[in-house]
């Protein structure tokens, strides 16, 4: 017996001014049914999702539900009137209340109004058995605010299954898992799917989506290009339709290592947490190589990332540029030491929202007398010098004086990118540098650096896909719980249990050894 379907977008259409974001969009979705929803970013794939879940209004078409058996229209612009009719959704971008504990955000508009107190005891019983049942954890009684974007990815996956939804969004829900807690979660949909559950799953992930889908959609320029169904898909099926195109993945060439460009001695951070804190870590980087670091994100690789930008100090250690010991360490030093910076969150830290798309592209050129002459800025300069950036990494837009808020993810990384790549920097740190980013646009990010190992820069990239780091990186480490162990192998599954925390044998893994130490270690 075919299966009722449970979800149906008819004709969905919504444009922001000039831009079509979504153009007459069909799709339906059956019971027990795990639909995948590819795209190229800027595709229209969340716009549709927003449509859906109520927090855009469409200009055109209706989302229609079952309910009490039969399908009956959503009404548009109300995300309350999804969640009753059994929708949840997982945002790419975090909806979470920072000032609130992970579990208050997850019990949030879940609870009754009419208590006189409140039963915690029940509510956290349950959402511990939901932790159990996926692998997912999370400390339920710290603020968001102060956790790291793995941790935060795992609420909002935790708020949306304790609703028992009938239909579940995902959008990239897996961006920050290793893979044994992405099988964990899979394993965990699975089941549920199994018993009724339908869900809408769209990741960047091609063998995540090969392996969980029983449907693939896909939309390009805001409109649906076609659908299959998974067992009929490829790889390069897949990538022609989303892209126009096929796409080969970035080759990397053998590495030609020359002097040392950056070296860590013994660095010490302290911290509450094990985000904050690094213990004794070494390592020694050298021109023309890329290291990879992977690790479930809150291990340390954040305090990593702020040593290396110059955001922290250490307690203990030594930090070399070029064989020169640094004494004072500031952002301004790093960026004159010529460290290009790709941050972990865009939106935070890569740009100011505020300013405008030129402004930030120099931002960190502001001593330029380019950018700059007696304290007045040189805006026809300033102008002209975005305009081509912009050119030579597709940054789209509104254009180069529009703030650079209104810019998709994709393309606030395509300026980062842009900024960092334009200075001809000598240490490159890449902190999650493809996260949330099409298979084309990850593959661009990958050839840029490749390209600057090639010119002779070194490059950190910090990255919980094990993927990215296996096809870009020369020599991989892991970081756990502060520390830093390499990793003699490039067996996915194996480094996948290193960032777990388990280590077979230190010897063996090369646990505590030092970049250098442990490559000449190495048969």
């Amino acid at each position: 017996m075919e299966k009722k379907i449970i979800l149906k977008l008819s004709g969905l259409t919504r444009r922001f001014g000039p831009v079509l974001a979504a153009d007459h969009i069909d799709l339906e979705l059956r019971e027990g049914e795990v639909l995948a929803l590819l795209g190229e970013n800027g595709a229209g794939k969340t716009t549709l999702m927003n449509m859906l879940f109520g927090e855009y209004i469409p200009d055109e078409g209706e989302v229609l539900v079952r309910i009490d058996g039969e399908l009956r229209p959503l009404p548009p612009g109300q995300p309350q009137a999804a969640i009753e009719a059994g929708i949840g959704m997982v945002h790419q971008h975090f909806a979470l209340a920072e000032n609130l504990t992970a579990l208050d955000n997850i019990l949030l508009g879940a609870e009754p109004l009419m208590s006189l107190r409140r039963n915690l005891a029940p509510m956290r019983a349950r959402v511990e058995r939901l932790m159990a049942a996926s692998g997912l954890k999370a400390p339920l009684d710290e603020r968001v605010g102060a956790m790291s974007v793995g941790e935060r990815q795992r609420v909002e996956i935790l708020k949306a299954l304790y609703r028992d939804a009938r239909v579940l969004v995902l959008d990239e829900p897996t961006a920050v898992l290793t893979p044994q807690e992405a099988e964990s979660l899979f394993q965990s949909l699975r089941a549920m799917v199994a018993e009724g559950l339908s869900v809408i799953f769209i990741s960047h992930k091609l063998h995540e989506v090969l392996a969980f889908s029983d449907r693939i959609a896909v939309l390009r320029h805001g409109r649906k290009v076609g659908e299959m169904a998974t067992a009929d898909a490829d790889r390069a099926r897949i990538a022609a339709m989303m892209m126009g195109e096929e796409i080969a993945p970035p080759e990397r060439p053998p590495a030609r290592p020359g002097a040392e460009v950056l070296a860590l001695e013994g660095i010490t951070l302290h911290g509450a947490r094990a985000r904050d804190r690094l213990e004794d870590v070494s390592l020694s980087l050298r021109g023309g190589e890329i290291i990879g670091i992977a690790g479930v994100s809150g291990n340390g690789q954040s305090a990593l990332a702020a040593l290396i930008s110059g955001l922290r100090a250490p307690e203990r250690g030594e930090i070399r540029l070029e064989g020169r010991a640094l004494r004072r360490i500031s952002p301004r030093e790093m960026i004159r030491a010529r460290v290009g910076r790709i941050p972990e969150d865009r939106h935070r830290d890569g740009v100011v929202g505020a300013m405008s798309v030129a402004e930030n592209l120099v931002i960190e050129r502001l001593d330029d007398p380019h950018v700059q002459r007696l304290g007045f800025l040189r805006t026809r300069a300033i102008r002209e010098n975005a305009e081509r950036l912009c050119r030579a990494f597709d940054v789209r837009g509104p254009g180069v004086e529009a703030p650079a808020r209104l810019l998709s993810g994709g393309n606030i990384q395509k300026l980062i990118l842009a900024r960092v790549f334009d200075l001809s920097p000598r240490v490159i740190l890449a902190n999650q540098p493809t996260r949330g980013l099409d298979f084309g646009a990850a593959g661009e990010v990958g050839r840029r650096l490749l390209e600057a190992r090639e010119r002779g820069a070194g490059v950190i990239l910090i990255s919980e896909d094990l993927d990215e780091i296996l096809a870009l990186s020369d020599r991989i480490f892991v970081m756990h719980a502060g520390r830093l162990h390499e990793a003699r192998t490039r067996d996915r599954a194996r480094i996948g249990l290193m960032m777990a925390g388990h280590f077979e044998d230190e010897t063996a893994w090369g646990g505590g050894l030092t970049a250098q130490t442990a490559g000449e270690a190495r048969p």
